[in-house]
Parts: structure tokens; sequence; C-alpha cells
């Protein structure tokens, strides 16, 4: 037996989904943003490196950029890409940092940094990709 979704609910969960992580997205700025104000310019700093640094993984195939298909990252640089945009990676580093000694706020300013990064892109459609470099899409 085959299940058929019907195709406005998939374009409707894929909606709601997308908000979800809108939402998280403007969470995680704002507690970046409150961290900087809270705990001055390194916390600043950091947030905003963390917020541009997954990206840099673009530069991991940057050789191979002129053989790809648009919109495809090249296959060198997938498991950097993907392994900075995994969500799980910076919240385990979050309640890694809350429940030990560790107490430097722009660390967690950083973590802010990033899950914004990721909710960002998320939102915009932008996932993980396939071993191929293309996107993904659930």
């Amino acid at each position: 037996m085959s299940t058929v979704t019907a195709p406005g609910k998939a374009s409707g969960v894929r909606i709601v989904r997308r908000a979800a992580w809108f939402a998280g997205a403007l969470f995680w700025a704002a507690f970046a943003v409150l961290e900087g104000v809270n705990h001055g310019w390194p916390a600043v700093i950091l947030a905003l490196t963390f917020f541009v640094v997954p990206d840099l993984a673009f530069l991991a195939g940057l050789r191979e950029a002129r053989t790809v298909e648009p919109g495809q990252l090249p296959p060198r640089a997938v498991p950097y890409y993907n392994s900075l945009h995994r969500a799980l990676v910076p919240f385990a580093l979050m309640v890694v940092y809350t429940v030990t000694p560790l107490n430097w706020a722009p660390i967690f300013a950083a973590l802010c940094g990033w899950m914004a990064h990721i909710s960002f892109d998320r939102a915009l459609g932008y996932g993980l990709r396939t071993k191929d470099g293309f996107q993904r899409h659930p």
C-alpha cells in the first residue's frame, strides 16, 4: 500500500516548518544581540564571526567551483558544509556550556550566532546537501 500526500499538504508542512525555523532564527539572533549588549565587544565579535563561519565551508570547494552546476556545491566541500550546518552541533555545545564550569559569555554568544545562521538558512529553504552537492529536500 502506497501513501500519496496531497500537493497542498506537503507545501503546507514545508511552510510551517520554515516559519518555525524563522521564529528560531529571530530568537537566536535576539539572544546573540542580548549577549553582545550584556557582555561587550568580545561577545559581539564572536557572535558575528560564528554567524558567518558556517558558509566558509564553500571555500573548501573553491577550486572545483567552475566544474559544478548552478546551485551545486562542489562535492569536496559537502562534508564541511553539512557538519557546520547541523543544528545539533551548536545546540549540544550549548548544553555542554551550561552544565560545565566554563563561564565566558562570548562562547555562548558565538553559539547563538551559529544557531541563528543555521535557522535563517533553514527558514530560507537552504538545508543540508547530498554527497553530490545538491540541496536535500525533506
